[in-house]
């Protein structure tokens, strides 16, 4: 068994990444190279910052201190939504889910996060709706229902 989830760990389309108290990458899987264009020797031992925008930096570190302090986070069951940035510098949409780490004593070691990049399909959905705001105008300009 400890074979297989190793693969599935590692192998996985989707970004799998660990980070520990201070935000420092130690854990980096194919997927996560994929997404992001950094290897996973570029990016363990580096700070979560590789991938998070500079413009959300501080909120982000803020976020992350007061859920390694408390040991808990009001995003536990639910799928988060949040920019992030590639190697290259282009910017992503990303959906994630977080899983807090605890040592063997329930303290809290850091977390754990599966993305996947959903920049493509959040693309096509601005544009649906640019495109039914183009329409309701119309619409309402026309004298329509």
């Amino acid at each position: 068994m400890d074979e297989f989830l190793k693969q599935l760990v590692s192998n996985a389309p989707d970004a799998l990444l660990i980070a520990d108290r201070e935000g420092i990458i130690t854990f980096w899987n194919r997927g996560a190279e994929r997404i992001f264009g950094h290897t996973a020797a570029e990016a363990v031992g580096r700070s979560l910052d590789l991938i998070i925008p500079e413009n959300l930096r501080k909120r982000h570190w803020d976020g992350y201190g007061e859920v390694m302090a408390a040991g808990k986070t009001r995003y536990e069951t639910g799928l988060l939504t949040s920019p992030g940035i590639r190697k290259d510098g282009v910017r992503l949409s990303l959906e994630f889910s977080m899983i807090l780490l605890r040592n063997e004593l329930g303290g809290m070691e850091g977390c754990a996060s599966i993305m996947r990049d959903v920049t493509e399909r959040w693309s096509r959905e601005k544009e649906l709706r640019e495109r039914l705001t183009a329409c309701e105008k119309n619409l309402a300009g026309s004298g329509g229902p």
